[in-house]
C-alpha cells in the first residue's frame, strides 16, 4: 500500500529566504497576512530526496499539526518576536515551515535556523489567533526535544558557553528543587537583611555579570524570608463556630457523631499545587491562596511529596524527565485506587498549563495514560476554582487602580481570561482598567528571559509602556514568572509599579491587613 500524500510546497519555504536576507542585512519589514503560496502533494519518500536524511524525525501526529497551517498570516500580529523583528522566520508561520523543512530533509539545522527557532517564546499566542486550529506548541516543543536528544547522544555537538551550561544546570538542578533553591538564595537573602545587597547594586557591582546572569540577579525580589516555610498539608476554615467544623470533619472520618448532632457539610476537596519557584519566591502568595480557597468553603490539601510540574524540563527539551515528574504527581493526587481530590488548583499559570497537559505528555504510557487523563481533567487555575465555589464575603475595600496582564499560559494555553477579571471587578473599591495588548507576552516565558535577555527586555519594555498608558498604580497577573519579569524591569527603570497576584488583592478584601481570620492550619 502506498504511503498517504503529504502536502509540501513547490518552492523553498519563505523562512529560509528570510533568514538568508536577514544575514545580509536585507530583512523585510512586517508582512501583511494573506495566502502566498500553493502546495502540491508528494509522497514521504519524495519529501526527503533533497537531503541525505531528515535533520529531525517528528512523531507523525506532531508533523500533522504542521499540515493544518494554511499560511493565512493571522498569527503574525499575535507573535511577539515577529512584531519586534518583522522577520518571517521569527513568525509562527515561518517557524512551522522551518520545522517541516527540517523533518522533510530539505534544510539542515544551521546556526541561522536554530537562532530563529530558539527565539520562539512558546507563548502560544498564535494558537489563539489561528483559525485553522494549529497546535503550534507541540511542534516547537518536540523539535527542541529532538535537537536535545541528538546533543545527548553526542555531547561533543553541545557547543555552549560556560554561562549557557551553568544556566542549564541551574534550570534542571536548582530551580526545580525548592530546597536547593532556598540554599542558593540564602546568601543573597542574608545580604538583603543586613543592607549590603542594595549597596552592591547601587555600586554597579551586578553590572559586571554576563548578560544572562545579570538578568537572573535583576529578577530577585528585593526582600523575602531567609527560609520560606512549606505550606500546611491541610487547611480548612472554621468559620464562626470555633473548632467545631474541624472536629466534626475529624469525627466524620472515624465514624463518630458530630458535636452538634448534625452531619458535617460536605466540602469540596482541593489539592493545591505550590510550584517550585512559587513555593520559594512567592511563599506568602501561596499561603494567601490556600486561605482564600478555605474561605470559599474548600478543604485544601498540599501534600509534602509533590514535585516539580515538569514545565522547565519539557520546554527545554528534557521530555523524559518531565514525564517522570508527571508520573510522580499523578501518583499523589490520582493513585491507582482513584483520585483523592475534586480539583487540583494552582495559582501559577505556567504550572497549570503543564499539569493540564499530563494527558498529552503520557498518552503513550499504558500504565499512566488513563490516570493522566483523569488528573488533567481535574486541574484548574485558582481563579476558576474561586469563581466556581463562589467568591467569599469581602469586608474590606481595596482603594487601588489596577490593570490586568494576561499570562500567556493562562490566556492562550488554558483559555482562562474571564475569571481573574471577574474576581478583580468584584473587589470593593478596586478600579479595574483595561490594558492594551493585555495578552501579548511580557518576555518572561519560563526560562526564556534568562536565555534570550535582549528580546525578553524589549518585550518587557513594551509591556511597561502599555501599563503606564493605563494610569494604573498596580498590575495584577496570574503567574510567578510574569510578576518577577514585570516588577524587576520596572524597578530597573525606576518606575513605581506594584505587581500583585489577583489572590493578594482578594485576600486583603476578605481578611484585611492583619490576618485575623478563622483559618485552621494543620
Amino acid at each position: 500500500m502506498s504511503a498517504p500524500p503529504i502536502h509540501l510546497q513547490n518552492s523553498r519555504p519563505a523562512p529560509e529566504l528570510a533568514a538568508d536576507e536577514s544575514a545580509r542585512g536585507n530583512g523585510a519589514g512586517p508582512r501583511q497576512p494573506g495566502p502566498e503560496r500553493h502546495d502540491t502533494a508528494v509522497s514521504p519518500a519524495q519529501a526527503t530526496t533533497s537531503s541525505a536524511r531528515p535533520a529531525i524525525t517528528l512523531d507523525p501526529r506532531t508533523y500533522t499539526r504542521a499540515l493544518s497551517c494554511v499560511h493565512c498570516g493571522l498569527c503574525l500580529p499575535a507573535c511577539p518576536t515577529y512584531t519586534e523583528t518583522g522577520n518571517e522566520a521569527d513568525s509562527p508561520r515561518g517557524r512551522i515551515q522551518l520545522m517541516r523543512a527540517l523533518a522533510d530533509g530539505n534544510i539542515q539545522p544551521t546556526a541561522s535556523v536554530r537562532k530563529h527557532l530558539d527565539l520562539c517564546l512558546d507563548c502560544r499566542g498564535c494558537e489563539t489567533a489561528c483559525p485553522s486550529g494549529v497546535v503550534y506548541h507541540e511542534l516547537i516543543e518536540e523539535t527542541r526535544f529532538r535537537f536535545n536528544e541528538q546533543l545527548n547522544d553526542d555531547p561533543q555537538k553541545r557547543r555552549a558557553s560556560w554561562e549557557d551550561n551553568l544556566l542549564r544546570w541551574m534550570f534542571f538542578n536548582v530551580f526545580t528543587n525548592p530546597t536547593r533553591l532556598k540554599l542558593a538564595l540564602l546568601p543573597a537573602r542574608l545580604l538583603q537583611k543586613i543592607g549590603v545587597y542594595p549597596l552592591l547594586r547601587s555600586m554597579g557591582v551586578m553590572k559586571l555579570l554576563p548578560p544572562q546572569l545579570r538578568k537572573m540577579e535583576q529578577m530577585l525580589p528585593p526582600d523575602g524570608p531567609l527560609w520560606p516555610k512549606a505550606l500546611p498539608e491541610r487547611v480548612i476554615e472554621a468559620g464562626g463556630s470555633g473548632f467545631a467544623p474541624v472536629l466534626n470533619a475529624l469525627a466524620g472520618q472515624i465514624g463518630a457523631k458530630p458535636l452538634d448532632g448534625q452531619a458535617p457539610r460536605q466540602r469540596v476537596k482541593v489539592g493545591f499545587f505550590p510550584g517550585c519557584i512559587g513555593s520559594v519566591m512567592f511563599e506568602s502568595v501561596n499561603r494567601m491562596a490556600v486561605e482564600v480557597l478555605a474561605a470559599c468553603g474548600a478543604e485544601v490539601v498540599t501534600p509534602a511529596e509533590l514535585g516539580c510540574c515538569g514545565a522547565i524540563h519539557h520546554h527545554n527539551g528534557e521530555h523524559h524527565t518531565a514525564q517522570n515528574f508527571a508520573r510522580r504527581n499523578i501518583d499523589i493526587f490520582v493513585p491507582p485506587g482513584g483520585p483523592i481530590v475534586d480539583h487540583i488548583a494552582t495559582n501559577i499559570a505556567g504550572c497549570g498549563a503543564m499539569l493540564k497537559e499530563y494527558d498529552f505528555l503520557l498518552r503513550d504510557d499504558p500504565a499512566y495514560r488513563d490516570r493522566a487523563r483523569e488528573f488533567s481533567r481535574r486541574v484548574r487555575d485558582i481563579s476558576e476554582v474561586i469563581v466556581e465555589l463562589g467568591i467569599p464575603t469581602m469586608k474590606y475595600t481595596v482603594e487601588e487602580t489596577v490593570t490586568y496582564h494576561d499570562a500567556c499560559h493562562l490566556a492562550h494555553a488554558q483559555k482562562v481570561t474571564a475569571q481573574p477579571r471577574q474576581i478583580l471587578a468584584a473587589i470593593p473599591g478596586l478600579k479595574l482598567v483595561p490594558l492594551p495588548e493585555s495578552d501579548m507576552c511580557c518576555g518572561a516565558a519560563g526560562t526564556y528571559n534568562l536565555q534570550q535577555p535582549e528580546m525578553s527586555t524589549s518585550l518587557a519594555l513594551r509591556k511597561l509602556n502599555n501599563i503606564a498608558a493605563t494610569g494604573a498604580t498596580s498590575c495584577a497577573t496570574g503567574n510567578v514568572g510574569c510578576a518577577m519579569q514585570i516588577a524587576s524591569e520596572a524597578d530597573a527603570r525606576g518606575r513605581q509599579l506594584r505587581v500583585v497576584h489577583p489572590v493578594e488583592l482578594l485576600h486583603f478584601a476578605v481578611f484585611g491587613p492583619p490576618r485575623a481570620n478563622n483559618i485552621k492550619l494543620r
